[in-house]
């Protein structure tokens, strides 16, 4: 039995931070940090058969062409991520009132759907990006057991050396995307890449306003580096715990991302809100295929 300091549970049954129970959840997730965006997106669905908030954790359920969806948002940063997936894992996974896990799983699937910062100068502003991996600058995943099991080895291995990165900061992990949603995302109008996800805006992503940067060359060497053919695309906050616990906890994960600024041409889209529409529209219907 698994105790009650460990999966807090709120006096109406729901869990304790989403306010949620089992059957409010969809197995088709859609994940968004903006609260906002949870209505840009249940404004697409047919039907609507749940809403509730607490904090920043907004969630709305209903149908999308036949299809059930939930659209969920996280808030930023992966240490809220890392709220969500081990209770939306818990909704599904666990028996909350005997507080056991079931012997069958089930396994969901989750998609972010975000805005990012380009790292490459051919990558335009307003493109739509499918993360293939995630690279975590969090360090999140590394207090879970076992994590290498899910992490591209090789490719850490690869990058730290090429960056030198300093041991100071958090080790750098590495998880790929699920291959089935991967998949789904066929169109020339989706560009595949690879996405950072850092533990913060300003210098976890290599932007200077008053302190200076403990490596000031991450993002020219980020730019540069390459692996089987694979570069980084583009700075998110989200997506490599995503991956990460997805992977540990038997779930498909992907994210797509608007791009709302090219880093290394110092441009910038502010109203983005008609491109995120658009996005929106294209990831609903390419899941439903």
């Amino acid at each position: 039995m698994i105790q009650k300091s460990e999966l807090i549970l709120n006096g109406d049954g729901t869990i304790f931070h989403l306010h949620l129970k089992p059957e409010n959840l969809a197995d088709n997730i859609i994940l968004v940090g903006d609260q906002a965006r949870v209505d840009a997106v249940a404004l697409l669905f047919d039907s609507i058969e749940f809403s509730t908030q607490n904090r920043e954790f907004r969630t709305v359920t209903g149908i999308y062409r036949g299809t059930r969806f939930t659209v969920l948002s996280t808030g930023i940063g992966t240490d809220n991520i890392d709220i969500v997936l081990n209770e939306l894992d818990a909704l599904v996974n666990i028996d909350l009132e005997k507080r056991e896990i079931k012997k069958e799983k089930k396994s969901l699937k989750i998609v972010r759907i975000g805005t990012s910062g380009g790292l490459q100068s051919d990558l335009q502003v307003n493109s739509f990006v499918v993360s293939q991996k995630s690279i975590g600058f969090d360090g999140m995943l590394n207090f879970y057991a076992n994590r290498e099991q899910v992490c591209d080895l090789p490719f850490e291995k690869a990058f730290k050396q090429y960056t030198g990165w300093d041991e100071s900061l958090p080790t750098p992990y590495v998880v790929d995307a699920s291959n089935k949603l991967v998949s789904k995302f066929t169109g020339t109008e989706f560009i595949k890449g690879v996405t950072i996800s850092a533990p913060g805006f300003y210098g976890p992503q290599g932007r200077v306003l008053r302190l200076p940067l403990a490596m000031p060359q991450l993002n020219r060497l980020i730019e540069q580096f390459r692996f089987n053919d694979l570069k980084i695309t583009n700075f998110e906050m989200e997506s490599s715990a995503i991956y990460g616990l997805s992977k540990m906890l038997g779930h498909q994960a992907l994210a797509v991302c608007l791009i709302i600024s090219n880093r290394v041409a110092g441009q910038a889209n502010e109203n983005y809100h008609p491109e995120m529409k658009l996005l929106i529209e294209n990831v609903l219907n390419a899941l439903i295929k």
